[in-house]
């Protein structure tokens, strides 16, 4: 049950950061899922030294929302620079 509640999860933050990034257009939703939980493992990478915060999108928390948004935002800007040589 926890996988299918990560696919969920991570699919929203994905949306939600390509929202953010500008980025809506070229992505579809196995995309937004995949940056959403690459996201969510960046964001805990990030999130746990520096601020002490941890989340999880196996089981749906609020925290764990927004650190997977974070982390997927960063991942597209890193996409973004590599692509286009700019973040957007």
């Amino acid at each position: 049950m926890g996988w299918i509640i990560a696919l969920i999860v991570g699919g929203v933050a994905g949306w939600l950061a390509s929202k953010v990034m500008n980025r809506d257009a070229s992505m579809g939703i196995f995309w937004n899922i995949v940056v959403g939980c690459v996201g969510s493992v960046i964001g805990n990478a990030l999130s746990g030294p520096l601020f002490g915060v941890q989340g999880s999108v196996k089981e749906f928390s609020l925290p764990g929302l927004v650190i997977a948004i974070a982390g997927a935002a960063i991942l597209l800007a890193i996409v973004n620079l590599v692509q286009r040589g700019r973040v957007r």
